[in-house]
């Protein structure tokens, strides 16, 4: 009986000594097995693997950044990936708190992969067992998506392994900074930098508690947790962040408790090419670096062209976000107000045709169908093959669209059913303006508004448009007289009307002009004449010294198109673009050396590598004595001129024009200014460009076509439609204590022969209202 119990016995132990061989064997298969599949992934046999080179060098689309003199953000340029990345340094305590007390409490304390968060998992006890380094490689090496378990457990070996070669390769505090720098938050938010100016409308630095836990919380998903469109669902998940910063003595329960019941106080600010500051600055900039790109000398070292959308370039402009932001804002206050008086002007009993006027209906019809066929209506249409009687047919049905207008003083749109040859007709009716502001002595372009809205109005009208300068044109004309019959602006002449006769200067017939307030008799100084525009004085001088050589000064001080040799030029019949005018007019306050308008410094890669630097160009034009002889008389016109009204107190402010368009009225500057006023004929373009020591500006207001204006001299000139955006930008620029707008003198020259104290002035030679100029273009030839 022993003996069967000890043969037993021995019979269990052999088989329970069987059992153990088959769980070794199977557990070191299995061992085994994981470490074959984790060879075969880091051998890339079970899909791709980045090699040293990429994890050194993670390949993302970075946006190219437009960076502002004051170190301020003023757009990118982008395709899908609106991603400017930022380092560790630049990230909050708060958020990188928030990010570890959410996604993974024991990111410093593992090497990529959480064991206990593994097992805890496997266990099915909840909790996600993805590290942040895991997430990291995601969302860089491998697939976002799996269509099944077996390839997602595949996929999870690789982010395991890439994981773990990213913590041998960075620091925990480059991971995290990656981490934030690849996430995309939705919004064209694409990494936090990006997201903390969209959402809230600062950098991230600036994030504070329950914004950081906004965007960490956005981390789960964030095509659910939408701010805009799932405030709830978001606003409950950012309250689950500050939850486990709470439950990890990152913050105290008062606090917890305080910000959670908070809204979310978004300031949503989206980021696009059509949106925010600057946008006509960056759109001629865009074409600026495409051709900056092409060209074969500015490539990279693999000798392929730089993406501007891709490659993470830095633009380093001239604009100060600043003044960008004053001059949009003087452009925001006195349009809208502008454009109400224009529309009362041209209601259709006032004018019928409107908002044209002189023309007749049958040329008004001749002048929308020649519109008709510039437009890009047009164009798409005929590109589709339709013929031109089917496209003109489709102007004339009603379509949805949504149109610009202005609603109680700010720019808005509309949705609304309307023909298109009536929508074009209503772009038509709007005045729009151009202004540029630059540094006469570096040349550096410190404000660009091409117009008041990119979205809808996108022709820029400081370099595409040109247009009649009107009087404006009249100090290259003294210039050029000053400098060869070295003339003093209180030199007299008399105001008799002059005829130049027919073939002196090329002129088929006798050019004869005429002043605007008729009166023809006594004399005026040079000073006193240029202040009233008066036409007379101005032919006396052109008659003295012919029109070739103020052309070829036109030429010299940056005028680019061909100016035909004739009388009229005098009066300022040329079409220029606010660029070039100001760049001229620049020339005078930088004691006549001509530098041509800096728009861009730098360009670095995205390691910082600089890949340009501006040359500046410049010329000497002028003698620093006749520079400041034209500035002198330029005083004039702010003294006692058509520009005067910028040092008026408000005596004039019961007038009916002061009240409805002078916006900002009065301005009661008592610095040193000089500028000109500039009307064309019948008030189709007003201008005014004012220049103090260290700033010269330049402001352009008129309609699309010339035959819409105002009827009347008194609201239609450069005085009243112009000079109120020029009087509100500097009034706010030099209210900005950051900046250092000059209120000083104009510096004279050490020699100066000629005579510039005038100390006896007779106001009645002025004109009878000195504030309205002369606007007479005669083009008869």
């Amino acid at each position: 009986m022993a003996k069967k119990k000890t043969t037993k016995a021995k019979s269990e132990a052999l088989d329970f000594t069987k059992y153990i061989r088959w769980f070794w064997t199977l557990f070191l298969a299995g061992i085994l097995a994981i470490v074959l599949l984790f060879l075969l992934a880091s051998w890339g046999l079970l899909g791709e693997m980045p090699d040293h080179t990429r994890l050194e060098n993670p390949e993302t689309n970075q946006a190219t950044e437009v960076i502002s003199s004051d170190n301020k953000t003023l757009g990118k340029y982008y395709y899908d990936d609106n991603r400017t990345p930022v380092s560790f340094e630049d990230l909050p305590k708060n958020l990188v708190d928030a990010l570890i007390a959410t996604e993974d409490i024991r990111f410093y304390d593992h090497s990529g992969i959480d064991a206990r968060g593994v097992l805890r998992a496997m266990a099915g006890r909840g909790g996600g067992a993805s590290t942040i380094s895991q997430q990291l490689a995601k969302q860089l090496f491998t697939d976002q998506v799996s269509r099944n378990k077996f390839q997602r457990a595949l996929q999870k070996v690789r982010e395991w392994i890439i994981a773990i070669r990213l913590e041998e390769q960075y620091t925990k505090e480059e991971i995290i900074a990656m981490y934030f720098n690849i996430y995309d938050f939705n919004n064209n938010g694409d990494g936090i930098r990006s997201a903390s100016r969209i959402y809230f409308g600062k950098e991230p630095q600036e994030l504070d508690m329950k914004e950081s836990a906004m965007l960490v919380g956005m981390f789960k998903n964030s095509s659910l947790y939408n701010p805009r469109r799932n405030p709830v669902g978001v606003k409950n998940r950012r309250n689950v962040v500050l939850a486990q910063m709470y439950k990890y003595d990152y913050i105290t329960e008062e606090v917890k408790d305080s910000l959670q019941d908070t809204e979310l106080d978004l300031n949503y600010t989206p980021e696009s090419h059509r949106e925010g500051i600057a946008t006509y600055f960056r759109e001629h900039l865009r074409s600026f670096l495409k051709e900056w790109t092409s060209d074969k000398k500015n490539r990279k070292p693999d000798g392929s062209k730089y993406d501007i959308y891709r490659d993470g370039l830095k633009v380093f402009v001239t604009i100060d976000s600043r003044m960008q932001k004053h001059a949009e804002d003087a452009i925001a206050l006195h349009m809208p107000r502008l454009q109400a008086e224009f529309d009362h002007q041209n209601t259709p009993d006032r004018n019928p045709t409107a908002p044209f006027r002189e023309l007749s209906k049958s040329e008004v019809k001749q002048l929308m169908k020649n519109a008709m066929r510039r437009g890009e209506r047009w164009r798409i249409l005929k590109n589709q093959g339709k013929s031109a009687k089917e496209i003109e047919a489709s102007f004339y049905k009603p379509v949805e669209m949504t149109v610009f207008k202005w609603i109680n003083g700010k720019a808005g749109e509309v949705d609304t059913i309307m023909k298109p040859i009536d929508s074009m007709r209503y772009y038509k009716s709007f005045l729009k303006p151009g202004m540029m502001s630059m540094d006469p002595i570096t040349g550096h372009v410190k404000a660009w508004v091409g117009g008041m809205n990119y979205k809808h109005f996108q022709y820029d009208m400081v370099q595409q448009g040109k247009r009649q300068v009107g009087s404006t044109f009249k100090p290259f004309v003294y210039a050029t007289a000053i400098d060869q019959l070295q003339l003093s602006p209180c030199d007299s002449f008399p105001r008799t009307p002059i005829t130049i006769e027919a073939n002196k200067f090329g002129n088929p017939e006798p050019w004869t002009t005429k002043n605007s307030d008729g009166n023809y008799s006594g004399k005026q100084t040079l000073k006193d004449a240029l202040a009233s525009s008066t036409n007379t004085i101005t032919a006396r001088l052109m008659n003295e010294i012919g029109p070739q050589p103020v052309v070829d000064m036109a030429k010299k001080l940056g005028v680019e198109q061909d100016i035909l040799p004739v009388p009229a030029i005098a009066l300022g019949t040329p079409d220029i673009s606010v660029y070039e005018m100001c760049a001229a007019y620049s020339t005078f306050a930088n004691k006549g050396v001509y530098n041509k308008p800096v728009l861009v410094t730098r360009i670095e890669d995205k390691n910082g590598t600089v890949l340009y630097q501006v040359a500046p160009e410049s010329k000497d034009v002028l003698s620093e004595e006749v520079a400041y002889v034209t500035v002198n008389l330029m005083e004039g016109v702010t003294q006692a001129g058509s520009g005067r009204r910028l040092r008026s107190k408000g005596v004039d402010k019961y007038n009916a024009m002061y009240r409805e368009i002078m916006t900002g009225y009065p301005y009661e500057f008592d610095n040193p200014i000089a500028g000109k006023t500039g009307t064309t004929q019948n008030q189709s373009d007003g201008w005014f460009m004012g220049m103090v020591p260290n700033l010269v500006t330049g402001v352009w207001v008129g309609a699309e076509d010339r035959a819409a204006h105002f009827n009347s001299i008194t609201y239609g000139q450069g005085a009243s439609v112009a000079l109120p955006i020029w009087g509100l930008y500097m009034k706010a620029c030099y209210e900005d204590t950051t900046l250092n707008v000059s209120k000083e003198d104009f510096e004279k020259p050490e020699e100066l022969s000629i005579n510039v104290d005038c100390s006896v002035v007779d106001e009645g030679d002025i004109g009878d209202n000195p504030e309205e100029e002369d606007t007479s273009i005669e083009i008869d030839f």
